[in-house]
């Protein structure tokens, strides 16, 4: 059983990044649901991250979900699809946006799930936002996971020299949320060696990922991102041809459930 101190830690974070995120809901939504960032993210994290998995007819868990930016994509593949968030805000801007979908307002922590509930859970860019808790995180989705289930996430990874300019990043602009930062993936991976196998791991992320899909990071006027996002699209396939794990901003996983 978690120690006091642990239940508190994890309360204290999850408050937090409640606040956090009704707090920029509306500007988040904008800046990574546009069709550039919609654009990107099909060709770059969905393409290869679901290569192979079979999602037709599958229950299927956007956890960590915001308004449901991977939803539609989960959609068109033929999943079931649950909306996850802490967030009401993000919550109720899922269920307007998804009314066909199922969508509960709770914690990646304790989602209140039953066991195995699940054939897959996705997470895009959420792990990070509490990285303390993220085995805490991984133990909860690896439990209402069906054996043979897929989870599927992309996050930052520590190690890359984006990595290092994040930190000071994070450290310095409101816009991130305390306590964020990147996934030490290759320590996760050794606490879940038995009870996952793992089928892809793969880094992408550049100057498309940065300009287009993190527009509101940098602070990028909407208006501007239809006049360079198609230049900066082949740009990004070019570099990521030789990117190696040390210049890569993300990283994406397919694990699968033992």
């Amino acid at each position: 059983m978690p120690s006091e101190d642990v239940k508190n830690e994890s309360s204290d974070v999850q408050s937090a990044q409640k606040q956090h995120f009704n707090r920029i809901a509306t500007l988040y939504e904008a800046h990574y649901d546009d069709k550039h960032s919609a654009a990107y993210r099909e060709r770059f994290i969905y393409r290869p991250l679901f290569e192979g998995v079979n999602l037709n007819g599958a229950k299927v868990l956007e956890a960590m979900c915001g308004s449901g930016q991977a939803t539609r994509r989960l959609i068109e593949s033929g999943a079931h699809v649950t909306g996850l968030d802490i967030s009401d805000a993000q919550i109720e801007s899922f269920r307007k946006r998804w009314p066909e979908c199922d969508a509960v307002c709770a914690s990646i922590l304790d989602s209140g799930f039953e066991d195995c509930s699940f054939d897959a859970v996705v997470v895009i860019a959420g792990l990070h936002h509490i990285t303390e808790l993220c085995v805490q995180a991984v133990d909860e989705i690896h439990r209402i996971l069906k054996p043979g289930g897929y989870f599927l996430f992309m996050e930052p990874h520590a190690g890359s020299l984006p990595d290092v300019i994040r930190q000071l990043w994070y450290s310095k602009d409101a816009m991130f949320g305390e306590g964020e930062k990147a996934i030490d993936l290759d320590s996760l991976k050794k606490s879940f060696s038995g009870e996952f196998g793992f089928e892809l791991e793969k880094y992408i992320g550049n100057v498309a990922y940065m300009l287009i899909l993190n527009s509101m990071v940098f602070r990028i006027p909407l208006w501007l991102k239809p006049l360079y996002s198609p230049l900066l699209m082949p740009i990004e396939s070019l570099i990521s041809i030789a990117q190696s794990k040390k210049l890569s901003c993300v990283s994406l996983s397919r694990w699968r459930k033992l």
